[in-house]
């Protein structure tokens, strides 16, 4: 490939997320966006302004055989590994939204199908390109903060009726997976990028506000240690009112202490480091806005540039398939938890009242 081809995109799922990925597509001088993909009626979806051709889904897509180079998938969750499967596949690279999958099985079944057939998959995790993200990452590889003792993540967000609404695919387990997988799984990829792997888990679990919205919890106390040491801990809520709280992560280390806060780990609120003086760092990206809700920060751009990049050979992947198959498996492990004590907790009702 050329560096003066544009990269051809298709878009699969014309949601929120679908639409953020067509304009940062068309905004690209390098990337040209060739077909828009969903179940939903065309007129449905407010994409009159994208003057490509549309596909009433995936079948109909793949089948078309357009020139594509790419295909971005932007649909539920549930979805996202076997349709990176059958894009794949059809020899188009993938650049797939959070979660790869819901399962670190079906994560290993999209990097064998990318390795068959040589092709890239692309993990959705912007929040890497945060300022204060690129340079903590900088902090930690150089070894300025020395030993790791302590690390805690906070996310507190608000979720209520005006996201999950009636018939919708949020909330469900076969299609959202959960609130790690949904809200958090962000956060929790920086906290692997930066201190590794995990054991020793340990968690409390609650359904405060959402037991007539969801399948699955709301909040959760979680702790572990890290392989590479040092002990951590994720506290997280979607039963916050009103509007999202928090977004931080905490760390005590050897030669210092950081704290990178705000509602989405956007501003470094503490750096206290031995013989360090903190850089000025640019401003963070605004959240992605959905009307009554809001999301982690508006870097999708990014995402297009890496893949373009790394098509043309100008660098890797910013986030790799291996690496979105760690941040699922670390949540696969602490839902494990979950649903153990869930069936423990049944099964004792169950005696009681049998």
């Amino acid at each position: 490939m050329t560096n003066s081809q544009k990269i051809k995109f298709a878009v699969l799922g014309c949601g929120h997320i679908g639409k953020r990925h067509a304009e940062m597509i068309m905004g690209n001088e390098e990337a040209e966006l060739v077909a828009l993909c969903d179940t939903q009626p065309k007129d449905s979806l407010g994409i009159e302004k994208y003057d490509v051709p549309f596909f009433n889904g995936i079948d109909a897509l793949l089948a078309a055989n357009l020139d594509i180079d790419v295909v971005n998938i932007c649909t539920p969750n549930g979805l996202h590994s076997d349709q990176a499967s059958s894009i794949l596949d059809h020899g188009y690279h993938v650049v797939v939204e959070k979660p790869i999958g819901l399962s670190k099985a079906k994560c290993e079944q999209v990097i064998y199908k990318a390795l068959n057939n040589h092709k890239h998959v692309f993990a959705v995790m912007q929040n890497r390109y945060s300022p204060p993200s690129v340079w903590i990452k900088e902090v930690v590889e150089q070894g300025i903060l020395g030993a790791i003792y302590m690390v805690q993540l906070n996310c507190y967000w608000n979720r209520d009726s005006r996201y999950y609404k009636p018939g919708g695919w949020k909330g469900t387990q076969n299609l959202d997976g959960g609130t790690l997988y949904t809200q958090f799984s962000h956060f929790i990829d920086i906290m692997y990028w930066l201190f590794g792997d995990i054991d020793n888990i340990q968690a409390k679990f609650n359904d405060f506000t959402h037991q007539d919205s969801t399948d699955f919890e709301d909040s959760g106390f979680v702790s572990f240690d890290f392989v590479d040491g040092g002990m951590g801990s994720l506290n997280y809520s979607t039963a916050v009112p009103i509007q999202n709280l928090e977004s931080s992560i905490t760390i005590i280390a050897e030669k210092g202490s950081v704290k990178i806060g705000g509602q989405y780990m956007n501003e470094v609120e503490v750096c206290n480091i031995e013989n360090y003086e903190m850089p000025q760092l640019p401003e963070a990206n605004p959240p992605n806005d959905y009307g009554p809700y809001k999301g982690s920060a508006a870097n999708h751009h990014y995402i297009i540039e890496n893949v373009i990049d790394t098509l043309k050979g100008r660098t890797t992947a910013t986030t790799n398939a291996l690496e979105g198959l760690k941040v699922v498996e670390i949540i696969e492990r602490i839902y494990k938890l979950r649903d153990e004590k869930l069936l423990k907790q049944n099964t004792n009702k169950a005696i009681k009242e049998a």
